[in-house]
């Protein structure tokens, strides 16, 4: 047990070099969680290895991927990939903080975020603060509300980024120029 442990965390300080997506734009890589599965078959108990990666450049890029394997590097991997896959864009203000607050639901997961004045930082804990690092948010205030498991707060993280709206974005969806708002 204490072996594999060891595994575990020699392979996440390996793993924390930049990695390249298909757009060829430098994405940073953080592993969240790596968690060992267990299947119970007939003959006796199957060991896996689950892992959890957030990818960002810092500039309004992030993506979360999770793999399966049986063994820890090959599960980073995996996880690498399917983070890489997908990317999504965040609204940023100023490139420092989110237009509004929001809240996010994944699972029994709630995470709250909220702008912050220049020169507060990123006021986040855990998965959350992994996620928000990487997005590129330099100000902000973030809580989870419910459960804490970290793949479901990163999750849920990543959607209350996804639902930021900018001024601009209002606008065009109201179909007026930004001045009118």
């Amino acid at each position: 047990m204490a072996n594999e442990e060891n595994k575990v965390k020699n392979t996440e300080k390996k793993f924390t070099k930049k990695s390249f997506d298909n757009k060829k734009s430098l994405l940073e890589d953080k592993v969240i969680s790596i968690s060992r599965v267990t299947k119970v078959t007939k003959g006796g108990r199957h060991f896996r290895f689950s892992a959890t990666v957030v990818v960002g450049n810092r500039k309004g890029l992030v993506g979360i991927g999770s793999g399966k394997a049986n063994e820890v590097p090959e599960a980073i991997k995996k996880a690498l990939m399917a983070a890489n896959k997908n990317v999504v864009k965040v609204a940023l203000i100023d490139n420092r903080t989110i237009p509004h607050d929001a809240t996010a639901k994944v699972g029994r997961a709630v995470v709250l975020v909220k702008p912050a004045k220049k020169g507060t930082g990123v006021i986040a804990g855990g998965a959350a603060r992994a996620v928000l690092e990487l997005a590129g948010v330099k100000d902000i205030v973030s809580k989870s509300l419910g459960s804490n498991t970290q793949v479901n707060v990163a999750k849920a993280t990543l959607e209350a980024l996804k639902s930021q709206r900018t001024p601009a974005k209002i606008a065009a969806l109201r179909g007026k120029k930004v001045e009118e708002l």
